[in-house]
Parts: C-alpha cells; sequence; structure tokens
C-alpha cells in the first residue's frame, strides 16, 4: 500500500515536534497505520533548531502545500483565527484531510468548518487543541460513548495553574508569578489569553459540545480570569482546606448547559485539587462509568505531536472507510445535535467564597448575615481576622452554601453600599466536584 503523504503547515515548537516524533516512531507508526506516513511538504517562515529536514520540501507558501495534489493529509499547526481558517477550508475543498492543534480555530470556527468536512467526506481530527498529549476528546467521543455525561471541570490552561501553584507554594503575588512565567516561555508577552481564561474558554466550548452533542458556542462561555486573585485568598482557602484552580466547568441541568471558565475553590482532598505546576487534568463524570480523570502535559513541542500523530494514524486508518461510517466529529451525528440552551451565568448554581474588608465595630457582621439571609443565602464556614495594631478594618471571609449567581450579585451590592464595607468584595466560586 503507498505511504501516506503529510504537508505540514508550520515548523515551529509543535510543528518539529510532529515532524520528529514521525519521524522517530515511523516503523512502530506504521505498524499501527497498516502503511507507511511520511511528511513529505511543509510550509514555514522559520524551523526550529537541530529539526532534521531531510526528505521535506519546505516553502514559505501554505496554500502552496495545501494545494499540492500529492498530499493526503494536512496538518495545521499555525494557530490564530486567519490565514488558518482559510487554509483549512481550502484543504477541505481539495478533498484533503485535516489534523489541527487549533483550539481558537475550532472553538470559533469549527460549526463550519465540520459542515464542510461533511460535504466534501473528509476528516477534520483536533485532539491536539485540547489539553495537549491527554487523549480527553477520544475518551469523550470514543471511549465514554455510552455514558450520559453529567458534567466535567477542567484545568486546561498550563500557566494559570503554574501561576496559582506559585502563589500558593511561596506565598508570591500574582505579578511576580506572572514575570517568571513569562521568562520561562510558559506565558507569551501578553498574557491575555493565559490568565484571562480565553484559552481555556476554548478548550472548554470543544469539551462541552463532544460531551453533550450541541453546536460549539465560544461566545456564551462565561470568561473570568485570575489577575485579581490575591495571595491572601490562596491562604485563606488553604486554611478552609481547599485550594483555588482556575476551572472550566460544563454541566447539564435540567434547564440547560452551564458553560464557564473561573478561579475556583476546590476541596483539597479532589485529585484535581492536586494537579500542579503547568500540568492540565479533566474530570469527567459519567451515569454509566461515575468519576474519571485525565491527566498529564497540556502543552509542549512532544506532548502536543503526541496528540497530533494520534490524530494522523487514526485519519490513515479510516481513509478507505465510508464517511458516514467516522466517528463523528462531535461525537454525535450531526443531524442529531441538539439546540439546548446555554445558561446565562446569572442562572448558575454554586457555592461561593467572599472576601470583605469591613469596619471593625459591633454589628457590622449582624448586617452582612442580615442581607445574606434575606437573599437566601446561608454561611457554611467563616474567618474574621482582626485588624492589624493601630488599624480599624478587618478582613471577613465565609463560605456560603449554594445558590443561585443572580441573588448572589444582589447580595454583593447591597453589602458594597453598606457605609461599614470598604472597597469591592472578593467572590470567588466554590465546587465540591462529588455530583
Amino acid at each position: 500500500m503507498k505511504p501516506i503523504k503529510v504537508g505540514l503547515l508550520g515548523l515551529g515548537t509543535v510543528g518539529g515536534g510532529t515532524a520528529n516524533v514521525l519521524s522517530r516512531n515511523a516503523q512502530e507508526i506504521a505498524r499501527r497505520a497498516g502503511r507507511e506516513i511520511r511528511v513529505t511538504h511543509a510550509a514555514a517562515r522559520e524551523v526550529i533548531p537541530a529539526l532534521n529536514t531531510e526528505g521535506i520540501d519546505i516553502c514559505d507558501d501554505a496554500f502552496a502545500v495545501v494545494n499540492n495534489p500529492e498530499i493526503d493529509i494536512v496538518v495545521e499547526l499555525i494557530g490564530g483565527y486567519d490565514p488558518a481558517r482559510q487554509l483549512v477550508l481550502q484543504a477541505i475543498e481539495n478533498g484533503k484531510h485535516v489534523v489541527t492543534a487549533n483550539k481558537a480555530l475550532i472553538a470559533l470556527h469549527g460549526n463550519e468548518i465540520f459542515e464542510a468536512a461533511q460535504k466534501k467526506g473528509v476528516m477534520v481530527a483536533f485532539e491536539a487543541g485540547v489539553a495537549g498529549g491527554i487523549p480527553i476528546i477520544k475518551a469523550l467521543r470514543e471511549g465514554l460513548a455510552a455514558n450520559q455525561i453529567e458534567w466535567l471541570a477542567g484545568i486546561i490552561n498550563g500557566t494559570g495553574n503554574f501561576i496559582l501553584t506559585e502563589m500558593r507554594d511561596k506565598g508570591r503575588d500574582f505579578s511576580d508569578v506572572l514575570a517568571e512565567a513569562q521568562a520561562l516561555g510558559y506565558a507569551e508577552a501578553d498574557p491575555t489569553f493565559d490568565v484571562e481564561g480565553i484559552d481555556a474558554a476554548h478548550k472548554l466550548t470543544i469539551l462541552a459540545s463532544i460531551a453533550f452533542g450541541v453546536p460549539l458556542q465560544f461566545e456564551k462561555t462565561y470568561t473570568e480570569g485570575i489577575s485579581k486573585i490575591t495571595r491572601e485568598d490562596v491562604n485563606y482557602a488553604e486554611q478552609l482546606g481547599y485550594r483555588i484552580k482556575h476551572l472550566g466547568v460544563t454541566r447539564k441541568t435540567e434547564k440547560g448547559i452551564e458553560l464557564r471558565v473561573h478561579p475556583t475553590l476546590i476541596p483539597e482532598r479532589r485529585l484535581i485539587a492536586n494537579v500542579d505546576g503547568v500540568m492540565n487534568a479533566v474530570l469527567v463524570q459519567g451515569d454509566a462509568v461515575g468519576p474519571t480523570l485525565y491527566y498529564g502535559a497540556g502543552a509542549g513541542s512532544e506532548p502536543t505531536a503526541s496528540a497530533v500523530v494520534a490524530d494522523v494514524i487514526d485519519v490513515a486508518r479510516t481513509m478507505t472507510v465510508d464517511p458516514e461510517n467516522r466517528v463523528p466529529h462531535l461525537a454525535f451525528q450531526p443531524n442529531a445535535l441538539s439546540d439546548t440552551p446555554v445558561l446565562a451565568m446569572e442562572q448558575i448554581v454554586t457555592a461561593y467564597y467572599l472576601r470583605m474588608q469591613a469596619v471593625d465595630r459591633p454589628g457590622v457582621l449582624a448586617e452582612v448575615t442580615q442581607i445574606l439571609g434575606e437573599q437566601g443565602i446561608s454561611i457554611e464556614a467563616m474567618i474574621q481576622k482582626e485588624p492589624a495594631e493601630g488599624e480599624s478594618i478587618a478582613s471577613i471571609i465565609m463560605l456560603t452554601q449554594r445558590v443561585v449567581e443572580s441573588q448572589m450579585n444582589e447580595a454583593i451590592r447591597r453589602i458594597e453600599q453598606l457605609d461599614v464595607i470598604e472597597g469591592d468584595i472578593t467572590r470567588i466560586r466554590l465546587e465540591q466536584l462529588d455530583k
């Protein structure tokens, strides 16, 4: 059987890793795929040092690779929205299968791309787009196909997890750790996508669609970053038996689907609460299997290449299969996707961590708890930190029981209006992740 020819778009960190893995493990890959898989063409402006490019025709025109009639599979590793979208759609129009690690592209334009692929009878594989080398998409789409997925929660951005881990372990401030993350290459010069949750929201959008069989809806994903988390919050959470993680959470309820990324308190005994540094983890609850946890490297050259090459092998195995019998892109048949609504954040039910600065005088706590009680909010635990000597402002930290977010919003609004409360109240959502 003739070899499968691969065209790589991008020979940077992931592209170089993909070329290396395909070359180094060529014999093993051929045994798995049933035929040889070769990178024959690539488009790149820069090539990582020490990459063996022997046998690869390299140019700087990505469209030349996409339009090359010899290429069977196009692997898009450029990233971003454009020209990646045009390149992928052109490859599909040319009848080529596509493998991509581009979560932003899939989250925003996946519906259009999958529809085009369906019409042309080609595959678009994107395992590397979520959680790097962790095969979470394959697990959801195939391994857990017997289950109704009830919810999933993931640490799906290594940069944010590194920052929160350093803040907890070393008592450092956010800005200090962010600067180190940038120096180490974990965070970009503009870290917005990582620390404000946009990268995680791209990934969560994809996971939710596969878990619940709904169209990709990135614009409806609630997104909140970690830049306002202080080391005081991290320390108080520890005292209360919790750890703060930047979580992507999606849950199917009777009213609709929750789709949200935000800092979250998790009980320290949970396995996912102990995922530290730049590592990723996704916890999935299925009705038949119960809880399952997927852990590993969420980024990096060869961990991500592991997922890219696995997709290439999958495509190679199914190239001769009737398109109607392939695993659907979003796990469910395209004509069976649901129109289940995505809930607004105000409709979400969760518990909360609240930290406020209050004047240290009798009756203040009573005023605060009265407002909470009027909004139907019960207090689960509390810490009151006395003011430093010579100061008059005390810190009050509360954990509440579960309540609708709109009620909590109103309670916070009213408490902040009290003349005994200084500044804004810090609010962090809390998830037990046990049901």
